[in-house]
């Protein structure tokens, strides 16, 4: 039986460490990675799983119509992502959304954003970086307790936007020490969790490769026959 396949979204400009890191994390954890941009997107029903990564900021035209213009954006990216995040809802393909991929998860899904956290951020830092910083309160109860096995964890933070407005049908699972949204999930549905940090760029925490790990067992071909392959749960867009 083949790996599953996990496609992993990106931007067709500017560096690629992200999709080097993701690849290395699928790899140690049984799966094959196949690299989506929107010049090659690659055929989403050929895929066991997918994650939608981290990148420029959403367009706030997206969730605020009246929003002025903010830098970097990437429209093209912004609609491919849009595209397949439908067709993960509609279908229940696993899903792990990665720093702005959780945000676009949640605007998919109806919610919205705040623009620009720094001014916002009062027991925190707003510096931006890949080491684990920044301390993540996880929900009791939740998918991402299960698989952390703690109240608490260290994270990293590469942003300056996060969820506001919650998506419908998700629920939050991790804040920050100030009370913004780290992460968010879907019950109900085989994997959908998407995570405000960056879990690639912590690869000796062994939780956050679990996160990777869970992605591909909700992936995993006998998974997917133990499911029916078919989808449950909302399916708005």
């Amino acid at each position: 039986m083949s790996a599953p396949l996990i496609g992993v979204t990106g931007p067709d400009r500017g560096p690629h460490l992200a999709w080097y890191f993701i690849r290395w994390a699928l790899w140690r954890v049984g799966a094959r990675a196949l690299r989506m941009t929107p010049s090659s997107p690659g055929q989403l029903a050929s895929l066991d799983g997918i994650v939608i990564s981290g990148g420029d900021d959403i367009d706030p035209a997206l969730y605020l119509p009246h929003a002025p213009e903010r830098a970097p954006m990437d429209p093209e990216r912004d609609r491919f992502e849009i595209d397949a995040l439908r067709h993960v809802i509609d279908t229940d393909m696993p899903v792990l959304g990665i720093c702005r991929g959780a945000q676009l998860m949640n605007v998919v899904l109806g919610g919205n954003l705040h623009t620009d956290l720094r001014p916002l951020r009062r027991h925190t830092s707003n510096r931006r970086t890949p080491l684990a910083r920044k301390t993540l309160a996880v929900s009791r109860g939740t998918e991402l307790h299960a698989l952390l096995g703690e109240d608490q964890v260290r994270i990293n933070s590469l942003h300056h936007q996060a969820i506001d407005h919650l998506g419908d049908h998700l629920v939050i699972c991790g804040r920050d020490l100030d009370g913004f949204v780290q992460a968010v999930e879907m019950p109900g549905r085989r994997f959908l969790l998407g995570v405000q940090w960056h879990p690639e760029y912590l690869p000796s925490h062994r939780g956050q490769l679990g996160l990777f790990r869970a992605l591909v067992q909700a992936a995993s071909h006998d998974s997917r026959r133990m499911s029916g392959g078919s989808p449950h749960g909302p399916g708005k867009c």
